[in-house]
């Protein structure tokens, strides 16, 4: 009786490539020898995967649908599985794409490669948001040939070796069996085309290093750490391929007197104890400037005052934040006599408010 491949991956009769993959993937690691010690767990890794190299090969799953057996040498015919050694095979998505040939195809030049770069910024441009100039070392298009790497336009021709395809198809004998895999074409490097007369300014490669300018906008409200992506900025991709970006990381400075709390501003100031007990209106410091800052009286050591819209604008454009001033009353050091008088004075009509409150 032929086998039932679909059975024994568990999966419909329509069932797609993926599918076929993810049912070897679950099977193959719940049978694969490594793990699994029972009698009977190789012959059963090896009809999973007898399974998968054929539904997972186009050709073959058409062949095996029509007739009932798959074309050619069968899977794994000949070779003994009991002592075979395992441990080597790597990822099961590889060892699935040895079986059916599904290599990940790779075609055309490939995209630039993204490029960081820390940028330290003040507190005060956070507030208001700025834009900055960076230099950047990268890879940029050859002006000489307009990034293809030829001489002239007529220079680029398809490459013979995989026709245009970037990937090549070789076959080889191994455990399993005669296997087909696609592999990328080693004379183009997977991009399908080859150059004659290569440009003698870059040498073929359509890209130079060099230094560039490129103008940062730096948001107002910007967090430290965040990384701000400007597009198309990274280093110039392959032979004419889109470039990367450009990825700024943002790195705030320490203030002399604000700290940051989410969008507020946190800062300390000092107050006489007149300016406590009496009330006054005082001068401090914003992040934009300066601004009043009103003491009611009877004003205790410790309290925070808000004073609303002069923090951090949020980011996203959720408004601003306020900035938090804690006040702190500096008692004096030395008094003269008359200052003594006052004070005990002071004391003496709280102890007898104190003692007439309390009844005594």
């Amino acid at each position: 009786m032929a086998k039932d491949y679909y059975e024994t991956l568990g999966v419909p009769k329509d069932a797609t490539t993926d599918q076929i993959k993810a049912a070897y993937k679950k099977l193959a690691k719940k049978y694969h020898p490594d793990v699994n010690k029972a009698p009977d767990a190789t012959e059963k890794f090896k009809e999973i995967s007898e399974a998968a190299s054929v539904l997972g090969n186009e050709e073959k799953r058409s062949h095996y649908d029509h007739y009932g057996t798959a074309e050619g040498q069968q899977f794994g015919q000949g070779y003994d599985f009991s002592n075979f050694d395992f441990s080597g095979l790597g990822d099961l998505g590889d060892l699935f794409d040895m079986f059916t040939g599904m290599g990940t195809r790779r075609r055309g030049p490939q995209r630039g490669r993204d490029l960081l770069y820390d940028l330290d910024i003040g507190l005060e441009e956070v507030a208001s948001g700025t834009t900055k100039d960076i230099k950047v070392r990268k890879l940029t298009p050859c002006e000489e040939c307009d990034g293809t790497g030829a001489k002239d336009a007529d220079d680029i021709d398809t490459c013979p070796t995989c026709g245009g395809a970037g990937m090549v198809r070789q076959t080889r004998r191994t455990p399993f069996g005669i296997m087909s895999t696609t592999v990328t074409c080693q004379a183009c490097h997977g991009e399908g085309t080859r150059i004659k007369h290569p440009c003698k300014t870059c040498g073929g490669q359509g890209a130079l290093e060099q230094v560039k300018t490129i103008e940062v906008k730096i948001p107002s409200g910007v967090e430290d750490g965040m990384r701000l992506r400007v597009a198309g900025q990274g280093e110039a991709g392959g032979r004419g391929a889109s470039a990367g970006d450009l990825y700024v990381a943002i790195h705030v400075r320490e203030h002399d007197i604000f700290t940051r709390e989410g969008d507020d501003l946190k800062m300390e100031t000092q107050i006489t104890f007149g300016q406590a007990a009496l009330g006054a209106e005082i001068e401090v410091p914003t992040i934009e400037g300066k601004a009043t800052l009103k003491i009611p009286p009877g004003t205790q050591p410790g309290t925070v005052f808000s004073m609303r819209g002069h923090g951090i604008p949020n980011v996203r454009g959720h408004g601003t934040g306020a900035q938090l001033v804690k006040v702190n009353v500096k008692v004096p050091t030395h008094l003269n006599k008359h200052q003594e008088e006052i004070i005990r004075e002071l004391e003496g009509d709280g102890q007898k408010h104190k003692k007439g409150w309390l009844g005594l």
